[in-house]
């Protein structure tokens, strides 16, 4: 990927971390253009946010029904994940998520 690309699609892949919202926005936005530096990291944050509405019903499961409340640390996971992401975004990196990054490929 030429350094153009990633420039020009930066931006949106940083917002495409900051909340759901952002990810919608990224979305539309590249709609048109198509940029596939955006378009990576829109991938990226997609398993991010997956992740997060997964842990939270897994959690609130297991909180409710069987008492076990240990396991609340997990629900900070996603955001690491997204800091993560937000970061190679805005450093105009290539890289995958841990443990998610290669779901769904």
């Amino acid at each position: 990927m030429n350094q153009t690309t990633i420039t020009e699609g930066k931006t949106m892949a940083v917002i495409s971390y900051v909340t759901v919202i952002g990810l919608l926005i990224a979305y539309i936005a590249n709609n048109s253009k198509q940029n596939q530096y955006t378009k990576f990291h829109i991938g990226q944050s997609i398993r991010v946010w997956i992740l997060s509405i997964v842990i939270s019903i897994s959690l609130g499961l297991l909180n409710s029904l069987l008492g076990i409340y240990f396991l609340e640390a997990l629900r900070w996971l996603p955001f690491i994940f997204a800091i993560m992401g937000a970061v190679n975004a805005y450093n105009g990196k290539l890289t995958k998520l841990p443990f998610i990054g290669t779901i769904g490929e």
